[in-house]
């Protein structure tokens, strides 16, 4: 997934139609030396524009900034805008889909507010800093959720099914992160896979059509196209399900910041409530989709409905937890930032992000600090809730297995220290990026003693694992919980070592 050619959640029709008109690519790769970042972006108001005291947003073919271009009823600043009505305050959005072009437009100071996604934010903060741009993340406009999927052939019906397969990926992007952090949940690393890289998702989209590789990270259209286009193709798992793994968030310079920290509060504050607004009202949602709509040259206002359906606009309150100001989310922006780094670290990638500031460098939580907003819409999203699991789903193949030495006493179920510091570490951080996934917990015994007793040991042992996740503030009814007793053995001998490996915990994430 890459937001320089970001049309995900639109219809595959209208994306190609985009494409063909020369939408860019991933990284830094320009395809254009005539994009006008000062492009106006559909606005039918009476333009405001060139006023000194304009803010200038830039951003890409993205779903996910909607809240902000609805409040300002249409890109460019204008008399109509409510930023201008209700805040006193201009603001114009620039679309510039060739990232090259549009981050030289914050170097030179022509753009004050410039989006990114958190988890791929390390890899371009350093160069931010270096070059005196003393970066800060001001708030949190959106979380993917449906566009960014793993598309695999035929045979590949897991994550454990990828070792030693091929994998199309864009280096260093969205994708990137979210293919390490599905190997994670597996307890696998870039170095199980055969890793082709590619400077953007739709080379790693046409690498799988054409038969060069077993897998793609990819963003719509071709998470639609290519289970078409090729045999026995299909989406292994997206964003729907690995929730909280990819967040858009905007960054200006601490100077401007701090200049300007009046209007770029009511700036905010602004873009919040219109998320807020979009997220609760029909007709609002219609009004931003037509936004949309003439601002991209969508051919239907169903596409432009489906972009942002592909997403979730973050309110004041998530952006709340989100900064770890009050409240609850399943991952926030510290955790978020941390570790996708330390993916990239771990499987032997941290070129691309040595270097980078650490979240405490890089926040900035003041503005929505500042901000006061009541109502249940301005509420954050907090933890997920489930339904209780019928037969069906209780069953269901597991998109990805995680096996892990779960201490006990012999014949108790009450976990250890050691065990409670092992799923912490080893397992949480996982269900929090897979917030959207179920959680089968199955407890393993070796095969000495009663077949019936270790069965019923293994239950309350899985059921006690299932009750010290739910500390996490979990939905209990995400959870399976079930007892094999010695039922499921990964090896069959009975030396000490494979006893040991079949006394396990499995944690395996099940598709919703």
């Amino acid at each position: 997934m890459e937001r320089s050619l970001n049309w995900k959640g639109v219809a595959f029709l209208a994306i190609v139609a985009a494409l063909l008109c020369g939408a860019a690519y991933w990284i830094f790769t320009k395809v254009s030396d005539n994009i006008d970042i000062f492009a106006p972006g559909g606005s039918t108001a009476a333009s405001i524009e060139g006023s000194e005291d304009t803010i200038d947003v830039c951003v890409v073919t993205w779903g996910g900034y909607a809240g902000g271009q609805y409040f300002n009823r249409g890109f460019a600043a204008n008399a109509e805008s409510r930023f201008t009505q209700e805040y006193g305050i201009n603001v114009e959005f620039h679309l510039n889909d060739d990232v090259n072009s549009s981050l030289a437009a914050f170097n030179s100071g022509d753009c004050d507010m410039h989006w990114w996604t958190l988890d791929s934010f390390g890899t371009i903060a350093k160069g931010l800093v270096d070059a005196g741009l003393d970066p800060v993340v001001v708030f949190q406009s959106d979380w993917s959720r449906g566009g960014d999927a793993i598309v695999v052939g035929p045979g590949i019906s897991s994550v454990a099914d990828l070792r030693g397969r091929s994998v199309a990926v864009a280096e260093g992007t969205p994708s990137h992160t979210f293919l390490l952090q599905m190997l994670a949940s597996a307890g696998m690393s870039e170095s199980d896979v055969n890793v082709t890289y590619t400077t953007d998702a739709i080379k790693a989209g046409d690498a799988f059509r054409t038969g060069s590789v077993d897998a793609a990270v990819v963003w719509s259209p071709d998470d639609i196209l290519l289970p078409g286009e090729v045999t026995g193709a299909s989406v292994l798992v997206n964003t729907r399900t690995a929730s909280h793994i990819i967040a858009d968030v905007f960054f200006a310079r601490r100077d401007f910041v701090e200049q300007n920290r009046d209007d770029v509060q009511r700036l905010v504050e602004g873009w919040m409530r219109g998320a807020a607004e979009i997220n609760t009202n029909a007709s609002a949602k219609n009004e931003a989709a037509q936004i949309l709509q003439a601002a991209f040259a969508l051919p239907t206002l169903d596409d432009a409905v489906a972009m942002i359906d592909n997403v979730r606009l973050t309110t004041y309150g998530d952006n709340q937890a989100f900064f770890g100001i009050e409240g609850s989310v399943p991952k926030n922006g510290a955790q978020l930032y941390s570790e996708s780094n330390g993916l990239f670290q771990r499987n032997g990638r941290s070129d691309l992000v040595d270097g980078a500031p650490s979240w405490r460098q890089i926040s900035y939580p003041g503005i929505i600090s500042s901000i006061s907003l009541s109502g249940s819409e301005h509420a954050g999203e907090g933890q997920f809730a489930f339904s209780a699991a019928d037969s069906a789903t209780a069953n269901a193949a597991a998109i990805s297995t995680r096996a892990l030495s779960v201490q006990f006493a012999t014949g108790s179920a009450t976990l250890t220290p050691e065990a409670r510091a092992t799923i912490t570490r080893e397992f949480v951080p996982t269900a929090q990026a897979m917030a959207g996934a179920r959680i089968r917990i199955e407890g393993n015994t070796d095969n000495t003693g009663s077949r019936t007793a270790n069965i019923a040991l293994s239950q309350r042992r899985a059921q006690a694992v299932a009750d010290f996740l739910a500390d996490f503030g979990f939905d209990r009814n995400r959870f399976v919980v079930v007892g094999n007793g010695p039922d499921e053995p990964v090896c069959g001998s009975q030396d000490a070592q494979c006893l040991a490996q079949n006394r396990r915990t499995d944690f395996e994430l099940l598709s919703q």
